[in-house]
């Protein structure tokens, strides 16, 4: 039996997201069809989720449809869930001002084509997916701002933005009394540490920064499951995912996930357990986005909330030394 779940603040917002969430990368309109969807969705919620994250690029907005369909069959009331997506990589192909952007006309499409899809009012918060380079910042400050005026959105962030990114756009929705953003969505993991621990260590009190965490399982490295080889019906063999396949199969990381088993035997849990509840113990991170292919697999990742008090300073010390 799972502990009740637990909620954080969403950075300096007034907005409570449930410690581990679900996300629908890779999975949703790929690996699941509605019906499924539907029984990890509902499996996370009957765990206390109320975070449900997804991208307007996930299977070229597929995604967003899918998650929207299920919304609508479960019938759970709008105020009792968040909902997330991310803007940048577009759904047109190669049309102009419509890809790897981040610039008015395509935000502003890009919303309602969102909300359109997922059949909802508004869309609790909203990511840039990652920075634009040809676009100046202060142009896409405003257009998220106006999103969030318009009540499209609630709440505005970035996704794997550098931290002069992020404080940039801070200060100019600051010096033009603009909505801020509130939120990063960067990937952490036990082997991907950098950002939130060190780059980003000045931005949760200077600015109030919140993080929605991604890959706690390092693509499903931190399981274990590709030690022995990457299993035919895992992510790693899907088509249009070589390079993760490359990733997962490193030796030098599968060597460290093998050193961790001995510790994850101890806390009487799985690697993949251990991976997410020491995530979840930083309190800088305000949720842990996870994804699941099962209903089962939800139901165990939601586990790790068990996990996370026993991960004494003690235990810890262990992981560095083998992770650090």
């Amino acid at each position: 039996m799972a502990t009740k779940m637990q909620y954080r603040r969403l950075g300096r917002s007034g907005l409570q997201v449930s410690l581990l969430s679900f996300g629908s990368w890779v999975t949703f309109d790929n690996q699941l069809g509605d019906d499924l969807a539907l029984e990890c969705m509902q499996a996370a919620h009957d765990s206390g989720c109320n975070f449900f994250d997804n991208a307007e690029a996930y299977a070229n907005g597929g995604s967003e449809a899918q998650m929207g369909r299920v919304f609508k069959q479960l019938g759970w009331e709008r105020h009792t869930y968040v909902v997330s997506t991310k803007f940048f990589w577009g759904v047109h192909g190669n049309v102009r001002n419509m890809r790897n952007t981040l610039n008015r006309k395509y935000l502003a499409q890009a919303i309602d084509n969102s909300l359109e899809r997922m059949q909802l009012d508004f869309i609790d918060l909203v990511f840039c997916h990652r920075p634009d380079p040809n676009t100046p910042i202060e142009e896409t400050v405003w257009a998220m701002s106006d999103m969030v005026s318009q009540g499209k959105v609630l709440y505005w962030g970035t996704s794997e933005w550098s931290a002069d990114e992020i404080r940039a756009a801070w200060h100019i929705a600051d010096r033009h009394h603009l909505h801020k953003p509130v939120m990063e969505q960067p990937q952490y993991n036990l082997f991907a540490r950098t950002r939130v621990e060190t780059e980003y260590a000045r931005l949760y009190d200077d600015i109030g920064l919140g993080t929605t965490i991604w890959s706690p399982l390092a693509s499903g490295l931190l399981t274990g499951k590709y030690n022995a080889g990457v299993p035919d019906d895992s992510r790693g063999a899907l088509p249009g995912y070589e390079w993760l396949a490359d990733r997962v199969t490193d030796p030098d990381a599968l060597a460290k996930v093998e050193l961790l088993r001995p510790i994850a035997a101890e806390l009487d849990c799985t690697l993949a357990q251990l991976a997410i509840a020491w995530c979840a113990s930083n309190p800088r991170v305000s949720t842990v986005i996870t994804g699941a292919s099962r209903p089962s697999q939800v139901v165990e990742n939601f586990a790790a909330l068990d996990v996370v008090a026993r991960l004494t300073p003690e235990v810890k010390a262990r992981i560095e030394l083998i992770t650090a």
